[in-house]
């Protein structure tokens, strides 16, 4: 897992092969990814929810971009210990993590977040419910982004607030906007 631009932009952390089943998102995806991002929103003025975090790349990324509120949730404790770690190494302050859920996490939030990223498993059910809880329950600010990462396999097209797929080889990124 590298970090790809920002100020830790080129840190490599390899999480541990025993026990561990995270699929960090590739580089490509990344880079791509978080092009379309810099052109929307100043890293340093957002709040960032990072859902099935695994390895904590996207919050890591975000991180060393400047963005100075980010939360993140992994309910798995080899992956949550592994971040934790990278957390110390690095000592972010900008970084909150959470054992819990994250659709138990999504139906008790009562904050609100600019951008809220998830990365479930490809093959996970329920990833539709993963919108519908974010916005029912309010947790996008005005003009916030929703970004669903999933397989090619899934189309997220239908449902309310959906914006735009972009697609880096096997990862798909599904936008979700909250209008102004």
């Amino acid at each position: 897992m590298r970090i790809v631009s920002g100020i830790y932009k080129g840190r490599i952390f390899t999480p541990p092969k025993k026990k561990f089943s995270a699929r960090p998102t590739t580089d490509i995806a990344k880079e791509g990814l978080f092009n379309i991002i810099n052109n929307y929103f100043n890293f340093e003025d957002i709040s960032v929810l990072d859902l099935f975090s695994g390895t904590g790349s996207i919050s890591f990324e975000f991180a060393s971009r400047g963005c100075t509120n980010i939360q993140l949730v992994e309910n798995n404790p080899q992956h949550l210990f592994f971040i934790r770690k990278v957390i110390s190494e690095l000592n972010l302050k900008n970084i909150i993590s959470i054992r819990q859920n994250a659709f138990a996490f999504l139906e008790r939030c009562k904050n609100s977040y600019d951008i809220i990223f998830a990365d479930p498993p490809y093959d996970i059910e329920g990833i539709e419910q993963i919108p519908e809880l974010v916005f029912t329950n309010s947790l996008l600010n005005q003009g916030g982004w929703l970004i669903l990462e999933h397989s090619r396999n899934k189309n997220l097209s239908k449902y309310p607030y959906f914006e735009s797929v972009r697609n880096y080889g096997n990862v798909h990124f599904s936008f979700f906007v909250h209008k102004k």
